[in-house]
C-alpha cells in the first residue's frame, strides 16, 4: 500500500466524518480511478472511501455482514450526499503484497487457499447481496457496450466466442458460497501470517465459489509473474471442490467485467 500525504479541508466532508479528521494526518492510498481512498492516521487508523453517489452502498452493507462474521473491518459511517462516504476502522496487519509475504510464495499460496476455503465454508444466511444475478446482468451490459479485457480474452478466439460460451453455460454457476468477488493479494490482510480480514468487498455476495478461485489463481500470475502456483493452489484448496469447466465459464464472464 502506497501512502501519499495530502492536505484536506475538513469542512468539505459530511458532519459524520469530520470528527475522525480533526487533528489527524491523512494520506491518499487510492489504487483505482473509481474511488478515492484516504488513510486517516489517528487512533489505530481509519480508511475513508469516497466515490460517486450510490456506488458504495452495497460495499458498506457487505462489509458490515463480513464484519459480523469476523471477516472484515468495522463499518463506522456510510453516508450518501453529493457523493458516497464509507468509513471503516483499519484492519491490523499488512496486505499480501507486502514483501515479507511475497518472499515466501509457496506459503502465501497455501495461506490464500486456506483463507478462501474458510470464507467459502462460512454460513451466508442473511447476506444482503446476490452476486450471481448482478454477475449475469453485468456480462450482458458490458458485452453490448463493447467492453473486453484482452488479457483474459486470450483464452478464447474472440469476444463473441467468449460471450456465447458464457451464455450457453451460465446456468451451471451456483449460489454455493459467500464470495469476496476479487480476492487478489492486495485485498487480503494478514497479521504475521494470521488472517486478519478482507477489504474492498464491493464485488462480493452469495455466488459460485469458482469466481473467487479464478481470481485467486489469477492474482499469483499477475503479482508474481508466473503461473507455477496454479496447481499448488488447487491442491491446497481441494482439487475435488474445483470444476475446471466452471473456471472457464468464469473466465468468459470476466472478459466483460
Amino acid at each position: 500500500m502506497v501512502l501519499k500525504p495530502v492536505n484536506i479541508e475538513i469542512s468539505d466532508y459530511p458532519s459524520e466524518i469530520r470528527p475522525f479528521l480533526i487533528n489527524a494526518k491523512v494520506y491518499d492510498s487510492s489504487c483505482s480511478e473509481q474511488a478515492k481512498v484516504i488513510f486517516i492516521d489517528k487512533d489505530n487508523g481509519y480508511f475513508l472511501k469516497v466515490s460517486e453517489k450510490n456506488t458504495l452502498k452495497r460495499e458498506a452493507a457487505l462489509t458490515n455482514f463480513f464484519y459480523e462474521k469476523g471477516l472484515s473491518a468495522q463499518v463506522l459511517v456510510y453516508v450518501s450526499t453529493e457523493e458516497d462516504y464509507f468509513l471503516t476502522r483499519k484492519i491490523q496487519g499488512d496486505d499480501c503484497i507486502a514483501q515479507k509475504y511475497l518472499e515466501q510464495p509457496e506459503k502465501l499460496c497455501d495461506k490464500l487457499a486456506e483463507t478462501l476455503l474458510m470464507l467459502h465454508n462460512t454460513d451466508f444466511t442473511g447476506c444482503p447481496v446476490d452476486h450471481i444475478s448482478r454477475y449475469l446482468n453485468s456480462v450482458e451490459k458490458n458485452y453490448l457496450a463493447g467492453m473486453c479485457d484482452k488479457l483474459i480474452a486470450s483464452g478464447f478466439s474472440s469476444r463473441d466466442d467468449a460471450y456465447n460460451f458464457f451464455v450457453e453455460n451460465a446456468y451451471k454457476l451456483e449460489p454455493n458460497a459467500l464470495l469476496h468477488g476479487d480476492p487478489c493479494l492486495p485485498n487480503i490482510i494478514l497479521n504475521d501470517w494470521k488472517f486478519s480480514g478482507f477489504i474492498d468487498l464491493g464485488g462480493g455476495g452469495i455466488g459460485d465459489r469458482h469466481v473467487d478461485i479464478f481470481w485467486a489463481i489469477w492474482t499469483f500470475k499477475f503479482n508474481l509473474k508466473t503461473d507455477k502456483y496454479r496447481e499448488r493452489f488447487i491442491d491446497a484448496y481441494g482439487r475435488d471442490k474445483i470444476d475446471e469447466e466452471k473456471l472457464r465459464i468464469v473466465m468468459a464472464a470476466e472478459i466483460f467485467g
